[in-house]
C-alpha cells in the first residue's frame, strides 16, 4: 500500500485492457474494480481533502504553544524548531511531551506520525523510546515514556531498550495497549502483560524518513510501519474487537534514562475515515464507550502466563477456516481408524463362528 497514493487514482491510472479480451471477462474485471473501490473506499492513506488540520501537526507548527487558540501544547523538555518537534534530545533523564487541544470525534481515523529516533548511542546503549497516545489524559506526565502509565485509552510504544532482556524478541520493538484506568503498563517487562501484539522494526539512525501509521475503523486497530525507504507500509499489528470513545486526544511523549537519544516529531497527519455505521452505532453515545478490547483471553487473567497467549488476535476467516479444516481432518481420520477397527472385528468374530 503506497503511501500518499489515493486508491481511486491508482484505479484511473490502469492502462485500458479491455478492448483485448472478452465480454464476459471484462464484465468479471468490472465486477473486481467495483469489489476492489468498495473494499478500499474507506481508506484515506494520505488522501488531502480528508486531512483533519485541527489534530494534525506540520511544517511550521502553527499553532504550537500555550495560548487560548493554540490546537497543541507542549510540555517538559519538548523543542520546537522549523524542522521538527523535539520531545528529547540525546540527554539523560529528560521527558517531554507535545499533545492536540482539541479532542478528537471522529469514529474512524488514521493518524500518519513521521518521527526519527536517532544518537550518539551504539548497540543497546540508548534509549527509551517514544509512544503515540489517544486518551481521555492530556499533559500528565510520569513514568512511562514521559507520559502516566494509568490513562484510559489506546498507546503505541515504540520501545528501543529492552528492560527485561528476554531473548524472544529483539528491540526496538513497537507494541499496542488499550487500557480503562485499571491496567497498568508495566515498564520493567517492557509491557508484557498487557500488550495487544507487536513487532521488532529498526527505526533508529536511518538515512532517510520513517512513518508510523495507526488506524482504527469499525472496531479494528491496524499499525503499520514504513522505515525502509520503499514507499509501502509494511503490517505490524491487526487486531478487531477494539472499542475506542470519542472524545479523547492525541498526543506524543518520550523519556530518556541513564541511556538517551533524540527522539523528534516531524509530523502527525490525522485523516477522517468515510466509512457507514449502523443506525444503532451512528445513535450510540460514542463519548460513553469505556475502553477495551474483545479477546481470547482477559489480559488480567494472564499476567503470569508466560506464553502470552492472550496477546493473540481474535478470530479471524482463516483462522476459523484453518480450525475447522483441523477438525474435519480429525474426524476422517477418527473414521477411516473406527472402520478399520471395525472391520477386523467382524473378521474376527467370523472365524469364530
Amino acid at each position: 500500500m503506497a503511501r500518499e497514493r489515493s486508491p481511486a487514482l491508482w484505479l484511473h491510472t490502469q492502462p485500458s485492457v479491455t478492448r483485448k479480451i472478452p465480454a464476459c471477462h471484462r464484465m468479471l474485471l468490472l465486477l473486481w474494480l467495483l469489489h476492489f473501490s468498495s473494499v478500499y473506499s474507506d481508506i484515506t492513506d494520505g488522501n488531502a481533502e480528508h486531512l483533519k488540520r485541527e489534530h494534525s501537526l506540520i511544517k511550521p507548527y502553527q499553532g504550537v504553544g500555550t495560548s487560548p487558540s493554540s490546537q497543541w501544547d507542549f510540555w517538559g523538555s519538548t523543542l520546537v524548531t522549523s524542522q521538527y518537534v523535539r520531545l528529547t534530545p540525546d540527554e539523560r533523564s529528560k521527558q517531554g511531551s507535545i499533545w492536540n487541544t482539541v479532542p478528537c470525534y471522529l469514529k474512524d481515523w488514521e493518524m500518519h506520525v513521521q518521527f526519527k529516533v536517532h544518537g550518539s548511542g551504539k548497540k543497546n546503549l540508548h534509549g527509551d523510546g517514544f509512544a503515540i497516545w489517544y486518551t481521555k489524559e492530556r499533559l500528565h506526565p510520569g513514568t512511562v515514556f514521559g507520559s502516566s502509565g494509568n490513562f484510559h485509552g489506546l498507546a503505541i510504544f515504540i520501545d528501543t531498550y529492552p528492560n527485561d532482556e528476554a531473548p524472544d524478541r529483539s528491540f526496538p520493538y513497537i507494541s499496542a495497549m488499550v487500557s480503562n484506568g485499571s491496567l497498568p503498563y508495566d515498564h520493567g517487562k517492557d509491557g508484557r502483560s498487557t500488550e495487544l501484539g507487536g513487532c521488532s522494526v529498526e527505526v533508529r539512525n536511518k538515512d532517510h524518513d520513517t512513518y508510523l501509521a495507526v488506524r482504527y475503523s469499525k472496531g479494528r486497530l491496524t499499525i503499520m510501519v514504513d522505515v525502509d525507504d520503499r514507499n509501502d507500509w509494511r503490517e505490524c499489528i491487526d487486531i478487531g474487537g477494539v472499542r475506542l470513545p470519542t472524545g479523547y486526544y492525541f498526543g506524543s511523549s518520550a523519556a530518556t534514562g541513564d541511556l538517551s537519544d533524540n527522539h523528534d516529531i516531524i509530523s502527525m497527519k490525522m485523516y477522517q475515515l468515510m466509512v457507514e455505521h449502523t443506525p444503532e452505532e451512528d445513535n450510540q453515545d460514542w463519548t460513553k464507550i469505556e475502553p477495551s478490547v474483545s479477546l481470547l483471553k482477559s489480559p488480567k487473567d494472564n499476567i503470569d502466563d508466560p506464553t502470552g497467549n492472550f496477546r493473540s488476535s481474535p478470530l479471524t476467516g482463516w483462522k476459523v477456516f484453518l480450525l475447522l479444516l483441523c477438525a474435519l481432518l480429525g474426524i476422517v481420520v477418527c473414521a477411516v481408524v473406527g472402520a478399520v477397527v471395525f472391520q477386523k472385528r467382524q473378521e474376527r468374530n467370523k472365524r469364530f463362528y
